[in-house]
């Protein structure tokens, strides 16, 4: 996809900040999510994202077995949740921040 347009299907997500912060929420969890330990708990869940792929060839990797792949998708879920309550947390907008780095990007390293 164009990296310019905009598909149909999103992600909600302030809804999705909100369902997290009421999971946590009724768990007892909001006081251990402060910018440090959800910070730090993205790198944990990054480096378990890391160990899926540890050891696969660059073809074994693009081609996951069933449970590889559901290992895959729990970590990057892991990410996606400690993310967007980071970004909930510093009230740093997820989809501004986004264009404002594709445009810093794209100055940086222009289309050829």
């Amino acid at each position: 996809m164009d990296v310019n347009s905009r598909d149909t299907r999103y992600m909600d997500l302030p809804a999705w900040q909100a369902r997290l912060q009421r999971f946590s929420a009724d768990r007892g969890w909001e006081p251990f999510h402060n910018p440090k330990n959800l910070v730090m708990a993205l790198s944990v869940e990054a480096a378990e994202l890391v160990e899926c792929f540890q050891w696969l060839t660059p073809e074994q990797a693009a081609s996951l077995q069933p449970t590889q792949r559901e290992a895959v998708a729990d970590e990057m879920a892991d990410l996606l949740t400690y993310l967007l309550q980071l970004s909930r947390v510093t009230g740093i907008e997820l989809e501004a921040a986004l264009e404002a780095k594709l445009a810093k990007t794209a100055l940086k390293y222009p289309a050829r």
